[in-house]
């Protein structure tokens, strides 16, 4: 026997970006966005502080371009040649379009 009602559940609907204030949603329906976390623990200055930044597509590479800079900038003085950031700063992988490629060291 099938019992039918109506469920009222919450759904995230969209997302918007936390720097721009647009929404992250692509053609064809999707959200597509970065999230940036940070969650403090014991001895940090911070402790017990959480934080989530939702990006679109362009602050997130707009954001990645500055730390990208700020690496660069603290490290010019330095000898470590893995101190200054290649072109793949942060990139994990390529090409992964379903995630399920193998995520390189």
């Amino acid at each position: 026997m099938k019992i039918t009602g109506n469920i009222e559940i919450e759904a995230v609907t969209d997302v918007v970006c936390d720097v721009c204030l647009r929404s992250t949603r692509v053609t064809g329906g999707g959200l597509q966005f970065a999230t940036f976390q940070a969650h403090w623990g014991y001895g940090t200055k911070h402790d017990g502080e959480r934080y989530e930044l939702h990006l679109c597509e362009t602050c997130f590479f707009q954001t990645r371009s500055y730390l990208k800079r700020e690496q660069q900038t603290q490290n010019c003085f330095s000898d470590n040649e893995k101190a200054i950031a290649s072109g793949d700063f942060g990139l994990i992988t390529r090409d992964d379009f379903f995630g399920d490629s193998k995520i390189r060291d």
